[in-house]
């Protein structure tokens, strides 16, 4: 198969709407006040957490200030819940708290192949209390967070630093 040839009149085309570009304006500089630099320090991905710290909590090292179980919760309930106690934990000046999810129910090695089984409620808490965490209600709290060591539920379980209230 042969591509198409151009036209003398696509090609007067192009060079006019070519010859009429303008090239964009600079985008203007602006200088961030101390309060923007402040909230920009909260921003989702941004970690509080060190090495050696990151170390101790894989470790299991470091116990937990308060613990959440949110086994039982519907999504909207564990939401408000998280964030209330996240907020309480902040201002009793908890650094390290536990977030127990769940692991989410097994499916049986027998079980037939399912397509949705993804997109079903099968551990849906293990799977959206992490994006939670990265919103903006949640990143002026959160330092950050790991899967939390075997002793403290493991795969069931988040580890969230929170940053110094303020």
């Amino acid at each position: 198969m042969s591509r198409r040839k151009t036209t003398d009149e696509e090609r007067m085309l192009f060079r006019e709407t070519i010859a009429e570009a303008r090239p964009l304006a600079p985008a203007a500089h602006c200088d961030l006040s101390s309060r923007a630099r402040r909230k920009s320090s909260a921003a989702p991905g941004v970690s509080g957490l060190d090495g050696r710290t990151d170390e101790r909590l894989r470790r299991g090292l470091l116990e937990p200030d308060a613990r959440l179980d949110l086994h039982g919760f519907t999504e909207r309930d564990a939401h408000n819940a998280l964030l209330l106690f996240l907020r309480t934990a902040q201002v009793r000046r908890h650094k390290l708290v536990l977030v127990v999810t769940g692991k989410g129910a097994r499916v049986a090695p027998d079980a037939p192949f399912d397509m949705e089984l993804n997109y079903r409620s099968r551990g849906i808490l293990k799977a959206v209390v992490p994006r939670w965490l990265h919103e903006s209600v949640f990143a002026g709290m959160v330092a950050g967070t790991r899967a939390a060591h075997s002793k403290h539920g493991g795969e069931g379980a988040l580890y969230v630093y929170l940053r110094k209230g303020g």
